[in-house]
């Protein structure tokens, strides 16, 4: 199944679909863009994933300012995409709006919470789309898609008329087919001026991300990565989370003390409120999730708190200007469609996930995932991440690396 083969509607992608027209000329003059349906749109009711959230609120009346961003430098908005209800995924099988289509593998799930951003984009129906990302929620649909998706440094892009989820680690980015247009809408939202590129000096490896990938993503990413060896001037070190950060902290620590807690913590403040005050009709995946959320023990809250800040200093001292981390995007190819249907599938899928999404996600870090390889038709991807605020170095590093 090749790009285009899907229409607007037959994708799945989409919530509702219109056009809004850019303000003046930019450098963004031509392409056209989607919004995931956790963005305002002034005038167009926000579903959060739920038609009871969409139905319970009124329609903003101003866009996000990201969206004001997009559309004042010359893009056109074309609609707002599905995402995973209360953005509390990562699969991308909506229960209210259905699950948009993975045109690279049509039997497999798109990855989410921005399911329909990446959707969209992987059928080629708009040029670049935004979404949001806590614990992957751009990085996976990117790299089981097939396309290119960027996490930017945490809240380098304004979050206002954004829904919150969560603060301390949620952050705007956008997905393409095209590292150009990937560089220059993310340029446009960082507000980036024109800077020297820096030279690449350190590559690390991040081992604990491939010893918890598939033994075939392993090979795959490892096959794809072997050139960079043969490049003069850079150095390529193997190294675990725990040489950074201290012994006995790896990733799986990471997400299960660190990243997960605060996610179910700071869902309950951001969005528990509202559900317990109006117990909406929710999907049965979701219920099962706010089940874990409502027995959370807050007081665990603070551990989680000083390991997140402990984790994300000591990163930001490790990591210099010059410096790269590589690593699997997912340790996996998407799973087939409805076959998270049991506990032993959800736990390995999103514990070895968000494993790896924690990396940039506690250490507040920019990080592309790009479509490198494939394995049976599957896409899988190859991340790339740099120190907080190199998000121009970032851009500029995968374009040398991987012309």
């Amino acid at each position: 199944m090749t790009q285009n083969t899907y229409s607007f509607a037959s994708s799945g992608a989409f919530v509702e679909t219109f056009t809004l027209k850019p303000y003046q000329k930019g450098p963004l003059d031509g392409l056209t863009f989607a919004v995931k349906d956790n963005i305002d749109i002034g005038g167009y009711k926000t579903s959060y994933g739920s038609i009871p959230w969409r139905s319970a609120h009124k329609a903003p009346v101003y866009n996000a300012l990201c969206v004001e961003q997009l559309l004042g430098n010359g893009a056109t908005c074309l609609g707002k995409t599905v995402a995973d209800e209360y953005t509390y995924s990562l699969d991308g099988e909506s229960y209210f709006f259905g699950t948009p289509i993975n045109p690279k593998a049509p039997e497999r799930v798109p990855g989410g919470s921005s399911s329909g951003s990446a959707s969209a984009v992987a059928c080629g129906l708009v040029d670049f789309s935004i979404g949001t990302d806590s614990a992957g929620s751009i990085r996976v649909p990117a790299s089981l898609c097939g396309i290119w998706g960027m996490r930017p440094t945490l809240h380098r892009i304004s979050e206002a008329g954004v829904l919150p989820f969560m603060p301390s680690v949620s952050t705007v980015g956008a997905f393409s087919n095209d590292i150009n247009i990937l560089e220059n809408v993310m340029r446009t939202m960082l507000r980036s001026e024109e800077v020297q590129s820096e030279e690449i000096i350190n590559i690390y490896l991040l081992e604990d991300a491939f010893s918890i990938s598939d033994a075939e993503v392993n090979d795959a990413i490892r096959n794809k990565i072997s050139p960079l060896f043969e490049i003069p001037g850079i150095a390529i070190t193997s190294i675990n989370l725990s040489d950074i950060v201290g012994e006995g902290i790896d990733l799986n620590v990471t997400n299960s003390q660190a990243l997960r807690v605060l996610q179910t913590a700071e869902f309950v403040s951001t969005v528990g409120n509202w559900i317990e005050a109006f117990s909406p009709e929710k999907g049965p995946s979701f219920s099962a999730a706010y089940e874990n959320i409502q027995s959370f023990d807050r007081t665990e809250l603070n551990n989680a708190l000083l390991l997140c800040e402990n984790v994300f200093k000591k990163i930001s001292h490790f990591m210099k200007k010059g410096d790269l981390f590589i690593f699997p995007t997912t340790p996996t190819i998407a799973p087939l469609k409805g076959s998270l249907n049991n506990l032993d599938s959800v736990l390995d899928f999103y514990d070895r996930t968000m494993a790896i999404t924690s990396f940039a996600g506690i250490g507040g870090l920019p990080e592309i995932s790009i479509p490198l390889a494939t394995i049976n038709g599957s896409p899988i991807g190859l991340s790339v991440a740099a120190g907080r605020y190199q998000d121009e170095f970032l851009l500029s590093s995968v374009k040398k690396l991987f012309p």
